[in-house]
């Protein structure tokens, strides 16, 4: 059936340290273009804070920095906080972070869908005399308007996108499989080289028709580590975060010159890592 969309879920990994109204604008922008395609209906955005296991330079408390960010999608329809990664002890890869969320959204298994449908004939004896008592199962599986699992696709702006080119960030594998099987949506702005970067690199192009570029036209370089400067100068960060996010962070005191001394001097986590991956 052509009008059939396929539903999409975005993920959006990172810091969020603190998360910006740039952040919550990437989910805009991917949405309105999936839409705008007539192929796709966005039915969840789900924003992933790293866990502390990173060892980013700067990194506040995972609590803070997920409390932050479910303040400011509090008044989102489809936006959401998931804390499943940053409750994790120690870093986890993308891709584990992606798989996880598509595992979610897969339907229970087969074995698990057949016990569900055991009451269905204990309920009466009347089914039984039924002819057409197998319907209701078929009717579940074909829903009118929408193809089976919803895909979930890395959200991300330009910069995560070269950073696959950053030396044992990444493991080769693992954007495969990223951009194989689930795929990915860069946010850039409008004449920036997303596209070089694609035509650069083999593994990418191959799997171009699984990279969305949305261009971003409004532009939009509000960046968290501009952010926590600002506030390390005791300059104001308004209508560059969303109130809440502005109230939580001076009741809290979250951001000064101590806080992103954080971590320096350790190496982040993927590459520590990686790079002992690749000596073995």
């Amino acid at each position: 059936d052509p009008d059939r969309k396929t539903e999409v879920v975005l993920l959006a990994c990172g810091s969020f340290n603190p998360i910006t109204n740039m952040h919550l604008r990437l989910f805009e922008l991917a949405k309105d273009y999936f839409h705008e395609t007539g192929k796709y209906k966005v039915i969840k955005g789900i924003i992933s804070p790293v866990g502390d296991a990173y060892k980013k330079k700067g990194l506040i408390s995972a609590s803070h920095r997920v409390t932050m960010a479910k303040l400011a999608t509090k008044n989102s329809d489809w936006v959401e906080v998931d804390d499943w990664e940053s409750s994790q002890s120690e870093w986890l890869e993308t891709l584990k972070v992606l798989r996880y969320h598509h595992q979610k959204l897969l339907p229970p298994d087969a074995t698990n869908s057949l016990e569900g449908a055991v009451p269905l004939t204990k309920l009466g004896r009347k089914r039984k005399q039924e002819p057409n008592r197998h319907e209701p199962v078929k009717k579940k599986t074909q829903s009118p308007d929408v193809k089976s699992v919803p895909q979930v696709k890395l959200l991300c702006g330009s910069d995560m996108l070269e950073s696959f080119g950053i030396p044992n960030l990444w493991k080769l594998e693992d954007i495969t499989e990223i951009v194989e099987k689930h795929g990915l949506v860069c946010i850039s702005r409008a004449g920036n080289n997303a596209q070089k970067f694609i035509y650069e690199s083999d593994i990418l192009w191959r799997h171009k028709n699984n990279i969305h570029l949305v261009e971003e036209w409004i532009t939009n370089d509000i960046s968290s580590t501009k952010i926590r400067r600002a506030l390390r100068r005791g300059q104001s960060i308004r209508y560059l975060v969303p109130d809440v996010v502005r109230a939580y962070i001076e009741k809290n005191n979250l951001y000064s010159p101590e806080s992103e001394d954080r971590n320096a001097g350790v190496v982040l986590a993927p590459l520590q890592k990686n790079a002992s991956d690749s000596k073995n």
